[in-house]
């Protein structure tokens, strides 16, 4: 006697489906998965804290680095500056115009600038450019075997690639955001003069005027955070990425998500912590 195959309904096809995915996409699975990320990123800092102080250091690397991710991204982070001082300036003018208080316009720009908005954004913008562009090489770097080729070697590939980059990206985004503030406030010159006629003897020192040592000093002690975060984060997921060619640009997404998400994270508790010493 033949006996006939029963084939799966639909419905049946679903319920199946259903039910493997469900564990997958569960709430625990979820948390879990992000727990496990946590601890795997803290780790990952661990252990950079740990090789960054043994001998030998890769000068030649990190100079190398700087070069790479600082200068490469004058350009970007010139413009970027440039046009966040001249649209804040010509949105803001209205405003103050009705309240007869346009003379405050470029001292109002230039504390929003320093204290906030230029470490911020061009934070953002070196988190896509640099961020992604470390994800994404040492991830290439892990597909093609490079990194168990240096480990055969008698090389530590850790110190190498990793120390030298989130070193090189603490140190360089400091530099580039005052760069970026200071073409921010010549942004802000010529935004300024679009609607009216202001000499630069009469700009800049008012400008300087309203800063104090307190919207400095906080604005540039977070950015090494972020600058830190930002090329850890970077490393770790290209670092620690799988084999297949497609998780290059997981990598570099990745990235790229979870280092805008930390900036803001730590801005937020950096204002608090500001806020706090402050009051």
């Amino acid at each position: 006697m033949i006996k006939v195959k029963k084939i799966p309904s639909l419905k049946a096809k679903i319920k199946q489906y259903k039910e493997k995915t469900k564990s997958k996409y569960s709430i625990d699975s979820i948390f879990a998965k992000f727990f496990i990320e946590v601890y795997s990123i803290t780790a990952f800092a661990i252990r950079f804290f740990k090789e960054v102080l043994k001998p030998p250091y890769e000068f030649g690397e990190f100079m190398k680095q700087s070069f790479l991710i600082g200068y490469k991204s004058l350009p970007l982070i010139a413009i970027t500056g440039f046009i966040i001082g001249l649209v804040l300036t010509i949105q803001s003018r209205p405003t103050l115009a009705k309240f007869g208080a346009e003379s405050w316009l470029p001292a109002m720009v230039a504390v929003s600038l320093i204290r906030e908005i230029g470490p911020v954004i061009t934070a953002l913008i070196f988190a896509g450019k640099v961020g992604s562009g470390i994800g994404a090489e040492l991830a290439s770097m892990n597909v093609t075997e490079q990194i168990d080729a240096m480990q055969v070697s008698d090389t530590n590939p850790f110190k190498y690639l990793v120390v030298t980059r989130v070193l090189s990206a603490t140190l360089m985004l400091p530099l580039l955001v005052v760069f970026a503030d200071a073409v921010g406030l010549l942004g802000t010159y010529v935004g300024v003069n679009l609607k009216g006629n202001v000499s630069s003897l009469l700009f800049f020192p008012k400008v300087f005027q309203s800063i104090e040592f307190s919207d400095l000093f906080p604005a540039f002690i977070k950015t090494f955070v972020f600058g830190f975060a930002i090329g850890l984060i970077g490393c770790y997921k290209g670092y620690t990425s799988n084999k297949g060619t497609e998780s290059v640009g997981k990598a570099a997404n990745s990235a790229v998500v979870l280092s805008s998400l930390m900036v803001f994270i730590i801005d937020m508790i950096a204002v608090q912590i500001t806020s706090l010493l402050q009051y």
